[in-house]
């Protein structure tokens, strides 16, 4: 990928303007900034645009930085120079904010299917499939997401490292959803990095700690792994940085008010920035990402799915790393980025779920059955063979799509197989049910 280009020094800039003896025309003009609705582009972005009239890209530039500076807000964790990370907040970020707020910590418009007790494990438990998938990919699992769907649902063991990178981050899922209540610990993350490494590291040792002192500090490449694009923090500083990440997570370090959703976004960039393990880095970030918001309330998010996002732009996510990086530890360019995607992750859960109520609404409409006579579990099956005719089902697969026991997975099963409506095989020591031909008929007929 293309580097940014780094911002020019704003001591530069004003020596130059000495210089050249513009330092008062340019000074004078620094209350001509845009303030709350700067749209924050990194210079890189900003050096293309037209500047106002009368100054260079430059001097646009130092204008811009000054209003930023005294906006800007800053945090108790520090980067790798032992400066503050700060922000500010425009109105691009507040708005952002407003939107996941109201989106993600109550109701959405289309929420039954996430709030009725009867549906909501289907679509909890499909959610988290989705996002073990691409989180993974992310990172370089190869496996389709067909394969790796039926590998989680049978619950058979994974084939090659790649299936296994998919199951360990499901399973990390898994456990983010029941450590939503409690506090961060050190020992608690290195536990998420164990589950989610377990069995794909070169060095399995290096699964739940952090890089020592006497290994070679993994860096950050491009795609290519032709350049270096961040090399983190000694791994001597790991172990406080990691307590301190803590400390700011549960919201024990004094740095003033930070919106919820920032503080998970921040939790989300300071693991990637001080990259703390030999591999598995993007993957424990975003974990602590999905366990802030669950922590603070934002119960919606175990239904979202950021890492689609991500994986269908990998350079813009690790831009706006580097502008953070390059432009004075300022994470607002992070903040933009991420709020982004969580805008547009929450479009497609509501899109998603308009399209699965319509699906549900006009399958019950079409089969015209007796109250009862299927439960809801046993109407997913149904529906979604009538759509896959080749579709296998067992008690495991069942269990695991509706997070019941297989005991009651097997009874729905059979329920349907003695309505003639499922065939039985075995498979090894497991039976396996298909859909009878022409289901869609028989469904009718009934």
């Amino acid at each position: 990928m293309r580097i940014p280009m780094p911002p020019p020094a704003v001591q530069d800039i004003l020596r130059d303007l000495e210089q050249r003896g513009r330092m008062m025309e340019v000074l004078r003009a620094m209350g001509e900034g845009d303030g709350a609705a700067d749209p924050y582009l990194p210079w890189d972005e900003l050096r293309h645009r037209q500047p106002p009239d009368g100054l260079t890209s430059e001097e646009w530039w130092l204008r811009v930085k000054f209003t930023r500076r005294g906006m800007r807000r800053m945090l108790p964790l520090l980067d790798k120079n032992s400066s503050q990370f700060n922000y500010t907040l425009p109105d691009v970020v507040l708005k952002s904010i407003e939107s996941v707020n109201s989106s993600l910590s109550g109701n959405i418009s289309l929420s039954e299917q996430v709030t009725n007790p009867a549906t909501r494990d289907r679509y909890l438990i499909s959610s988290l499939i989705e996002e073990a998938i691409t989180s993974s990919q992310l990172e370089g699992a190869s496996t389709s997401r067909l394969v790796a769907k039926e590998m989680i649902r049978t619950g058979r063991a994974p084939v090659d490292r790649s299936e296994q990178m998919i199951l360990n981050n499901f399973n990390a899922m898994r456990r983010v959803t029941e450590l939503r209540d409690a506090e961060f610990t050190p020992d608690r993350i290195l536990e998420l990095h164990r589950i989610v490494t377990e069995g794909t590291l070169d060095e399995p040792s290096a699964a739940g700690r952090l890089q020592h002192e006497d290994e070679v500090r993994v860096a950050v490449y491009d795609d290519g792994y032709s350049q270096v694009l961040h090399e983190p923090p000694p791994a001597v500083e790991l172990p406080e940085r990691l307590d301190r990440l803590c400390r700011f997570a549960n919201g024990q370090e004094d740095g003033g008010y930070l919106p919820p959703v920032l503080r998970a976004i921040t939790s989300h960039f300071m693991i990637g920035y001080d990259h703390p393990f030999e591999d598995g880095n993007g993957r424990t970030a975003r974990l602590l990402f999905y366990w802030s918001m669950l922590k603070q309330g934002y119960w919606l998010t175990e239904f979202v799915t950021i890492s689609q996002i991500l994986k269908n732009a990998p350079a813009k996510y690790a831009r706006s790393y580097l502008h953070t990086e390059q432009d004075e530890s300022d994470l607002t360019y992070f903040y933009i980025y991420q709020l982004g995607v969580l805008e547009r992750a929450i479009k497609g859960l509501n899109e998603y779920l308009k399209r699965k109520m319509f699906e549900v609404r006009e399958f019950q409409r079409s089969l015209a059955l007796r109250p009862g006579q299927f439960n809801h579990r046993q109407l997913s099956v149904l529906e979604h063979a009538v759509h896959n005719p080749s579709a296998q089902y067992t008690a495991q697969s069942h269990a695991s799509s509706h997070n019941i026991t297989v005991e009651t997975a097997r009874q729905d099963l059979l329920a349907l197989e003695h309505m003639d409506l499922m065939r039985k095989i075995k498979i090894g020591k497991a039976f396996t049910w298909y859909p009878i031909d022409d289901l869609a008929g028989a469904l009718k007929e009934l």
